[in-house]
């Protein structure tokens, strides 16, 4: 294997874990800001729409900018201003300077997001076999690190301003160092992107793109649902304890974790398609379990195989939208991702309302079908989808 290209391996991971890292440092002081600049959870409600609409448009700007300027360049400027802006939560002092600070942050968020994973899809091209999983679960660890430094620093009595400021330097540090064994851009991409941008608006995005983006949304809203969801439903609808129920969201992480670490190998040997088929109806089983228990053991049961199924899933459309079109991988990334993180954020909007009209438990059957759908439609993976290793995986992917 080429060094080079093991290099750039590496440091794709670097990024996943910083952008884990960032995010999760923000996640973690968030009482800790909402305290400091006087707001209410309602206000901090709205104000996290702010976040989400800064990531949505920073993923709609840089993939175009991927595509023209090669993801060695654009990675590690959206890494910096993402680490940069880390700090910015931390300094503010009431609703509109915190609001200001989380558009920027999710700007920032958005960009590396979009940016490192059309690099991933660069370095996955060079391998000749699924690694994209691997990347995406690099990402929850940097996540859990970020939960442990947190915790460290809160214990110390160390303000938001003070945490948050240290960490942006660090993150601003990482990305630096890390940029320089990304790859350089493909000389085939480079050129299909030039046609591609001078065809414009007549050349269009593939429907099968925006095929890939409605099932990216439907995944990441029913993962959102059990980010949002899973701990309220052991604690209200079972009537377990607090600290009980904290397991739910516990047993769906670490699935969704250590199957992602797992996939890779999966996906070498039967194909992406059969990932995705497979997957989502595992999920859809394991979401239906949890939803009908009757006790909290099968419910987290239902919550750790729900988790391992859908932990595949999401990666595989990335990698299937980057390796579409070698010339508008960024672009074609941005929809993908952009499309699903709406759905990520949709989740709460869309079950909160529902359960109104039904126990939160019922409500739970919307994500069951989008799963479902997604195991119906998975063939729209086979063209374009991840390149495979030797001679076995690829009948494999042909049969399923």
């Amino acid at each position: 294997m080429d060094k080079t290209l093991r290099a750039g391996r590496l440091a794709t991971f670097a990024y996943f874990v910083l952008n884990g890292f960032l995010l999760g440092m923000w996640i973690v002081h968030i009482p800790t800001v909402e305290e400091h600049t006087g707001i209410s959870h309602a206000v901090l409600g709205w104000l996290l729409l702010l976040l989400g609409a800064g990531a949505f448009a920073g993923m709609q700007l840089v993939g175009p900018l991927a595509d023209r300027y090669g993801a060695r360049k654009v990675v590690p400027l959206s890494a910096a201003l993402c680490g940069v802006a880390l700090a910015l939560p931390g300094l503010a002092g009431d609703a509109w300077t915190l609001g200001l600070a989380l558009l920027v942050f999710g700007f920032g968020n958005g960009c590396l997001d979009v940016s490192m994973n059309t690099h991933a899809v660069q370095v996955e091209r060079g391998y000749g076999r699924p690694i994209m999983s691997a990347f995406h679960a690099l990402f929850s660890i940097g996540g859990v690190i970020a939960s442990l430094v947190g915790a460290l620093t809160l214990s110390l009595g160390l303000s938001a301003a003070t945490t948050l400021g240290a960490m942006a330097l660090l993150g601003l540090a990482a990305a630096v160092l890390a940029s320089r064994a990304l790859l350089p851009p493909e000389s085939v991409a480079a050129e299909e992107a030039a046609a591609t941008e001078a065809a414009g608006a007549k050349r269009g995005t593939p429907s099968r793109i925006w095929i890939l983006a409605a099932l990216a949304f439907m995944l990441m809203l029913s993962e959102g649902v059990a980010n949002d969801w899973s701990v309220l439903h052991l604690k209200d609808v079972l009537d377990a304890p607090e600290a009980t129920a904290a397991f739910a969201y516990g047993a769906f992480a670490t699935a969704m974790t250590v199957g992602r670490l797992l996939t890779d190998r999966v996906a070498a040997r039967i194909g992406t398609v059969a990932v995705v088929r497979y997957g989502s109806a595992v999920a859809a089983v394991g979401l239906t379990v949890a939803t009908l228990a009757p006790v909290v053991p099968l419910a987290l049961v239902g919550w750790t195989v729900f988790g391992i199924g859908l932990s595949g899933c999401v990666p595989q459309l990335f990698s299937a939208a980057g390796h579409a079109d070698p010339g508008a991988a960024g672009a074609n990334v941005s929809r993908v991702a952009g499309l699903g993180y709406l759905g990520m954020l949709a989740g709460p909007a869309v079950i909160g309302p529902m359960t109104h009209l039904m126990p939160l438990n019922l409500a739970f059957f919307l994500p069951v079908a989008f799963c479902a759908v997604a195991c119906l439609t998975a063939p729209i993976l086979r063209t374009g989808a991840a390149p495979t290793s030797g001679a076995g995986p690829e009948p494999a992917q042909q049969q399923a």
